[in-house]
């Protein structure tokens, strides 16, 4: 396993070792006491999501205000652009955010602590993004950033007005949401 650094300074690019031959390829997607040491602390994953979604789908920025989640975020079909901002209001990189294509072909991962919203965009016809969390989902304490929040000026790799669900269409300002300390 190597590991990538981002601008975001905990948030990390994780290429995994890949056997490939005549038959296919393996690779271990997944091992605790690596994970652990990688990213120096205990982690309990309690919940593992899979979506699936067609080209210029864009999902996010979404996090929990409470019941915060960190994630390892991978995609087993297609690609995506995935983008993380940094919410901790404490952290020097605040406010900044950090992009990574992840595909089924480079088999990255990306590891987002807890303290930062995430979302990304399908640049393939279909895109299947597995990831695991840290917490379960609470609808309850989701927010969602506006995807072309001003303040955050993301550059996204359109090519068309990206395809949103009715909560990303409506997500807020950042300068105007509840935030991390």
């Amino acid at each position: 396993m190597h590991i990538l650094k981002t601008r975001l300074p905990d948030v990390l690019v994780i290429q995994p070792e890949v056997f490939s031959d005549e038959r296919g390829f393996f690779m271990e997607s997944f091992n605790l006491k690596e994970f652990e040491k990688t990213v120096g602390k205990k982690i309990n994953f309690v919940q593992d999501n899979h979506s699936r979604s067609l080209a210029n789908v864009l999902r996010g920025l979404h996090y929990q205000i409470k019941q915060p989640q960190a994630k390892l975020v991978r995609v087993v079909v297609g690609q995506i652009f995935d983008v993380v901002v940094d919410l901790r209001r404490s952290s020097s990189t605040f406010g900044q955010w950090a992009a990574e294509e992840l595909s089924a072909e480079n088999k990255r991962q990306i590891w987002i602590p807890e303290g930062f919203a995430h979302g990304f965009l399908v640049l393939s016809e279909v895109a299947e993004v597995e990831y695991k969390t840290s917490d379960y989902y609470a609808p309850e304490h989701e927010r969602c950033i506006a995807w072309n929040d001003p303040d955050l000026a993301i550059s996204w790799p359109l090519k068309a007005m990206p395809v949103l669900s009715e909560k990303d269409r409506n997500g807020g300002y950042f300068r105007n949401l509840a935030l991390f300390d």
